[in-house]
């Protein structure tokens, strides 16, 4: 058959891509050279091609996260913030890149755009400084072994010649372009245009990418280069932070390249309990590892039985909403806690915490849980170091504002801030707000196992305690460790459990007091990557069955 013919009759064939009518299973990968895990093919592809031009783990999820926010733009993008937890040479360390409120972005400021009762989610005023850039340099030039620029290749050639957008990518860009359509009919900022460049950059033909479509971005090959020629100067005290301040000015914005020009990304002690023998590290706050910490602390003290059991999943259930209730009252910007973290991580306190799990279901008090965008990466080398890393716009594409010629989507992460003078996340200029993205890692006796991390926003440290469980209580591999079916508490009593859930589970947690919803859609589950390393020094990697996850190894 002619070659040119039959490459046509592929490509007219009437299938749909996003459509799966049979389950499939993916098994561990195993490795030694190296292994990088993303929730998008080429981005693991463009981190294990850095591994193989001699870059080091740390260089590898740098080339990864940077081509994230051209491959998977729905979660993540160069306006956003950044997080990560490292072994290298022996040594743990903690990133925190993620950037406070603008100096004019006051309590009053916000009522006089007429919010008074939360801070929006769109628009400029939930827009804080981003640190994804800051990030990515802070790393190159600490512990990078290639050169900065040749980390950022892929992205940029990714945004400058297109790539085909995956099924699960076009599903999730058409959702968000419902949203941001309807945002913009509806009046207000939207009216004002502020909106039009979201379109004009991520909706070119008037609709999102549908699947094999190509899409490319010229300003986000601009933005990239700009940052790789100038190590990220650009973006907080150059030619990118002009662009940022001019566009600001222009259409109502607060942010000023003052306020970028003041940012550094914060290198941080990173915190841990020891959960059944096995050291579980999470960022201290204004991240939210601490709930994470928190409900291990507790559950550490449950004796747990099957994993499939009703006793299992209402123990580690309590568990968590203790932990969240703690959580969304008392994490902020660490400077303006008024509890610390060593605190809430005693023994004594988790006891006190403990105490209060019986046989019905709890009603704690936080705030309703909302959804969010985040990719989460994890990389290792054949040298024994290895990153966790993760980064976000917060809710999807983020504000919904893009700075003219630049692709760069700004985040919108301030939308967690409280507007009461009396909460402990209350907005404030130059605060961090409480930050839902957050990089894990484990270590055992003081050698490192590996990364770990689950994408979703408040679905995060709910995803970190399960893993973690069904890694350490269950022995499951990491492929398996992500795969079995998990929960996700929401609010009150009310409990979300993937369909695949045994019944008589659902069944016995129902009767004991939680109001428990199954979901087909087990993307509200989170996503994430495990990599295991073996005393011997073999990878052992997991990637998540819900999105694109991918893992490339040598």
């Amino acid at each position: 058959m002619n070659k040119d013919k039959e490459t046509n009759m592929n490509m007219n064939m009437n299938y749909d891509l996003t459509h799966y009518p049979y389950s499939s299973r993916r098994t561990a990968t195993v490795a030694r050279g190296g292994m990088v895990a993303t929730s998008q093919p080429l981005a693991s592809q463009a981190g294990l091609r850095v591994l193989q031009q001699g870059g080091n783990a740390i260089d590898a999820a740098i080339a990864a996260a940077a081509c994230l926010t051209v491959v998977e733009p729905t979660s993540n993008g160069i306006g956003g913030d950044a997080f990560a937890i490292l072994w290298y040479k022996g040594q743990m360390y903690g990133l925190n890149a993620s950037g406070g409120a603008p100096s004019l972005l006051t309590l009053d400021a916000v009522k006089q755009r007429g919010y008074a009762g939360e801070m929006p989610a769109s628009g400029w005023l939930p827009v804080t400084v981003p640190g994804a850039p800051g990030a990515w340099a802070s790393l190159s030039e600490r512990f990078g072994k290639l050169p900065f620029a040749q980390l950022m290749e892929p992205a940029i050639a990714y945004a400058d010649g297109g790539y085909p957008v995956s099924p699960e990518l076009s599903i999730k860009w058409s959702r968000a372009y419902e949203v941001w359509k309807a945002r913009r009919e509806s009046g207000g900022e939207g009216a004002s245009g502020v909106y039009d460049e979201w379109f004009r950059v991520f909706a070119p033909n008037g609709r999102a990418p549908r699947p094999g479509e190509m899409w490319r971005s010229e300003g986000h090959a601009f933005a990239l280069r700009e940052i790789a020629a100038t190590k990220g100067e650009s973006f907080y005290r150059g030619e990118l932070a002009e662009r940022i301040d001019r566009y600001a000015r222009e259409s109502g914005g607060l942010l000023r390249k003052e306020d970028l020009a003041a940012f550094r990304p914060e290198w941080v002690q990173p915190l841990s309990v020891n959960y059944r023998g096995y050291d579980v590290w999470e960022l201290p706050p204004n991240g939210q590892g601490l709930v994470a910490l928190m409900a291990l602390n507790v559950l550490n003290g449950i004796p747990l039985g099957d994993k499939d059991s009703v006793e299992t999943y209402h123990a580690q259930i309590e568990s968590l909403k203790l932990a969240f209730a703690d959580g969304k009252h008392y994490i902020t910007d660490p400077a303006r806690m008024n509890v610390s973290a060593e605190e809430l991580l005693s023994q004594d306190y988790a006891a006190q915490r403990r105490s209060l799990i019986g046989a019905e279901a709890l009603m704690p008090e936080p705030g309703e849980l909302p959804k969010g965008g985040t990719v989460y990466l994890a990389a290792a080398d054949g040298e024994g170091n290895m990153i966790s890393f993760i980064q976000s716009n917060y809710n999807g594409f983020g504000s919904g504002v893009v700075v003219p010629g630049t692709g760069i989507s700004l985040q919108n992460r301030g939308n967690s801030f409280s507007l009461d003078p009396a909460h402990a996340n209350v907005l404030e200029p130059g605060k961090r707000p409480y930050h839902t993205i957050i990089p894990g890692f484990l270590t055992k006796d003081g050698e490192p196992i590996g990364p770990f991390g689950v994408m979703g926003a408040f679905m995060q440290p709910q995803g970190h305690l399960q893993v973690i469980s069904n890694l350490i209580d269950y022995k499951l591999n990491p492929q398996a460790a992500l795969d079995a079916p998990r929960w996700q508490w929401t609010e009150g009593k009310q409990v979300l459990v993937e369909a695949e859930v045994p019944p008589a589970i659902a069944k016995g947690l129902q009767e004991r007091g939680h109001h428990i919803q199954v979901m087909a859609d087990r993307k509200a589950f989170g996503c994430g990557q495990v990599i295991w390393r073996e005393p011997s020094g073999v990878l052992i990697g997991g990637t998540e069955p819900r999105t694109d996850g991918c893992i490339a190894s040598w």
